[in-house]
């Protein structure tokens, strides 16, 4: 049954004030659509380009007309305020203004919200946090303090842990000026990922609590995982704990590796039921650092990446000696902020056509043409996420959705999943919805047929 512009418009004020923003963006969007084509407007630039839209029918509107488009405009940037995409409210704003709206106040929050957003400076801006993971001997409290002397003017707290009852970590740490004492924490009853979580999210609210405590904001926040440790619980406390999620953003997820070691490690034979952490701290990777590379040979290190790639096809790599590496390598590179994945390059949802057997960790990826049904997509999704999670490692991607006009972009770490349309599609940008998986035991026939059944009108691969 097709809804009427008025019915959507309700459903859309209705969904603003649950602070549903996801259905509220779907339903102004098509109500929108819909009471432009009453005006006469049968394209989609009441959305897409409102500057040209009003040019051109503003003068004839009647002014009842107005009133709607004033009301809808305001509404749609409240909705999209509360996605975050501030640069794009504010353009909902400045039309709802042309249309007689008073809204000096929101537009000027917006603004400072946007800009806020863009320096994610000062002391209300989330603390970045860096997970540093790799096998035991790939150099990482080496490359721990090179990152506590090269930081100089940086405030970095560090939680340390430590696989077993004793620590000896903090005593090889060389804590520079900035690394005090009362921000060194180490958690020496067991490791992170594999007793309590909460010892984690206990670490990173007595950081926060000192930092405000002492007046003294911190820049960023180190988390060394044992060698032994899947880095995924530590990534997913940053989706499920709302004190972390409101104060804290995950930056990326940082793997070293020993060159000389790694492929006996990939190779190493593990007991049914135990999984080969150093394979999952491949996958799980955004950056790796090949590490000890003055070790080995030319021929061995291109072996080596090659290996790499055969579970994380487009990670970024760093050959290093000694763990010396540049910070921006490795901080700062919101590797989880969900509009950085729309600047990054296209090679990141690359298809990966080399697929090993079953029981290795591989990534496959599919670029299709077209649209896809956002509601077939939750579902597929839901089920995807709840029965295969385990298996699933990381999974993301770039979707064009029926009836969106923003691109959708997602991030899923085993079941933990974030997601939200981001920015515009272009109005000559081909609309292609592209999907990666990295895990274990894919079947690339079983994701294929269920990604296809998502697709509006049987779209083709690009």
């Amino acid at each position: 049954m097709t809804v009427s512009w008025s019915e959507g418009f309700e459903r859309a004020q209705a969904a603003l004030k649950e602070a549903r923003f996801f259905d509220g963006v779907q339903a102004i969007n098509s109500c929108m659509e819909t009471y432009a084509k009453v005006i006469g407007d049968d394209t989609d630039r009441v959305l897409r380009d409102p500057s040209a839209f009003l040019q051109e029918y503003k003068e004839n509107l009647k002014q009842e007309q107005k009133d709607v488009l004033r009301k809808m405009y305001e509404v749609r940037g409240d909705i999209i305020t509360g996605l975050g995409a501030h640069k794009r409210a504010m353009l909902d704003y400045q039309s709802a203004q042309l249309l007689g709206a008073i809204l000096k106040d929101k537009l000027a929050k917006t603004e400072a919200a946007a800009k806020a957003a863009k320096e994610k400076t000062g002391s209300d801006a989330k603390v970045p946090v860096t997970v540093l993971t790799g096998f035991l001997g790939s150099g990482k409290t080496t490359l721990l303090n090179h990152i506590l002397h090269e930081f100089h003017g940086k405030r970095i707290a560090i939680i340390e842990n430590e696989f077993g009852e004793v620590g000896i970590d903090d005593s090889l740490i060389e804590a520079g000026p900035l690394a005090m004492e009362e921000n060194v924490i180490e958690m020496n009853n067991g490791c992170i990922c594999c007793t309590v979580r909460g010892d984690l999210i206990a670490g990173l609210k007595k950081i926060m609590k000192r930092s405000v405590q002492s007046g003294k904001p911190l820049d960023g926040v180190i988390i060394e995982t044992t060698g032994l440790a899947d880095p995924a619980p530590v990534a997913q406390t940053f989706f499920a704990d709302d004190f972390v999620q409101q104060n804290m953003q995950l930056d990326g997820i940082v793997t070293l590796v020993d060159a000389k070691h790694l492929i006996m490690h990939l190779d190493e034979e593990k007991p049914e039921g135990v999984e080969n952490e150093a394979v999952e701290q491949v996958a799980f990777a955004d950056r790796i650092i090949l590490n000890k590379c003055d070790l080995v040979d030319e021929p061995h290190l291109d072996e080596v990446e090659r290996r790499i790639r055969m579970i994380n096809e487009a990670v970024k790599i760093k050959r290093t000696t000694k763990s010396k590496v540049d910070m921006d390598f490795i901080m700062g590179i919101q590797a989880f902020d969900l509009d950085k994945i729309l600047e990054m390059d296209d090679g990141f949802l690359a298809d990966e056509q080399d697929h090993q057997h079953a029981e290795r960790v591989t990534s496959c990826g599919f670029h299709v043409k077209g649209e896809i049904n956002q509601q077939k997509l939750n579902e597929w999704l839901g089920y995807i996420l709840k029965e295969k999670g385990n298996d699933l490692f990381r999974t993301k991607g770039v979707l064009a959705v029926q009836g969106m006009q923003q691109k959708f972009v997602f991030q899923a770490v085993h079941m933990a999943f974030t997601g939200s349309p981001q920015r515009d599609w272009q109005p000559d940008e081909e609309r292609i919805c592209k999907l990666t998986f990295i895990g274990k035991n894919l079947n690339r026939q079983e994701l294929e047929a269920g990604f296809k059944k998502c697709l509006v009108n049987g779209a083709g691969y690009a």
